[in-house]
């Protein structure tokens, strides 16, 4: 079991910049790639960023390509998502997820961080 808990979530203006944390813990050997997915009411779930958990290796949603970064800080056990000049429809909640295998599913899905950018 792997629990994932996200932080640095809140009410931003469009333009600004906000982190998001994401904390694992439990079997953290086992993670393969740790990503970001974001979801607004109404939508479906949206692929944000992802990393490897060993190694440099990212990837980035459309919506998050030249905005977004990810990084990993391995001693922590955390990952983060630096997110820059937000508009207004980042608006989401945004789950950390591990994917625990190559090619598998999401093993694993935080509780989720509300991000709110307002016009």
């Amino acid at each position: 079991q792997v629990q994932l808990v996200e932080s640095g979530g809140g009410l931003v203006q469009a333009g600004d910049s906000l982190r998001l944390s994401c904390t694992a813990s439990g079997r953290t050997s086992t993670i393969y790639a740790m990503g970001w997915f974001r979801q607004d009411p109404g939508k479906e779930r949206e692929f944000v960023a992802g990393c490897m958990w060993s190694g440099s290796n990212t990837w980035f949603g459309e919506s998050a390509q030249g905005r977004f970064t990810i990084s990993r800080d391995n001693a922590k056990k955390a990952v983060y998502l630096q997110m820059n000049a937000l508009k207004p429809e980042d608006t989401a909640v945004y789950y950390c997820a591990a994917q625990m295998a190559m090619a598998s599913d999401i093993g694993f899905w935080g509780q989720g961080a509300q991000v709110t950018v307002s016009s």
